[in-house]
């Protein structure tokens, strides 16, 4: 092999190597781009928050917005299933004139990766009677489905029934 060859074929093999490496720091960062970050527990918690926050507006659609367009309810006093927007508008509707307000008693939250969480449960809601005024405390299991969708954590499924052991 002539010096020329032996120059000419190092410049090969050194850009070779220059270009396998670019590529797999690409396909790298490529990987570590397309996995979000898993949110903290704390953040997961939060969501709760900002639905019972929701639910001191009165108004049934803004709750509703806290779903998924899949979502599905097991609502706490109705023995409807609700699978679409519309039902979980009308659920929250006769709900909210109760005016709800929630309380964590205990919760249990899975962060099971970037984009989903479980937050699980016992919350109390004190209901106001809107005939009489008068006050009820309702105490329930919960389970909060969550899944970041478009950037937005969404409830994608939500199970509350009161205890059996009142």
């Amino acid at each position: 092999m002539t010096r020329k060859n032996r120059i000419r074929a190092a410049v090969v093999t050194a850009t070779a190597l220059v270009t396998a490496g670019t590529v797999t720091v690409g396909v790298s960062m490529a990987g570590a781009e397309s996995a979000p970050k898993k949110p903290s527990k704390k953040e997961i918690a939060a969501l709760f928050d900002g639905w019972n926050k929701s639910l001191r507006t009165g108004d049934p659609k803004k709750v509703a917005d806290r779903y998924a367009k899949d979502a599905v309810l097991l609502p706490t006093v109705s023995n409807k299933v609700r699978t679409d927007r519309a039902g979980i508008v009308d659920y929250f509707h006769h709900f909210l004139e109760n005016k709800p307000r929630g309380k964590k008693v205990q919760t249990i939250i899975n962060v099971l990766d970037g984009n989903s969480a479980i937050d699980t449960g016992v919350y109390q809601f004190t209901l106001t009677d809107p005939k009489t005024d008068e006050k009820r405390v309702v105490k329930a299991r919960y389970t909060y489905e969550y899944e970041k969708r478009g950037g937005v954590w969404k409830i994608v499924n939500h199970h509350s029934s009161a205890m059996p052991e009142g």
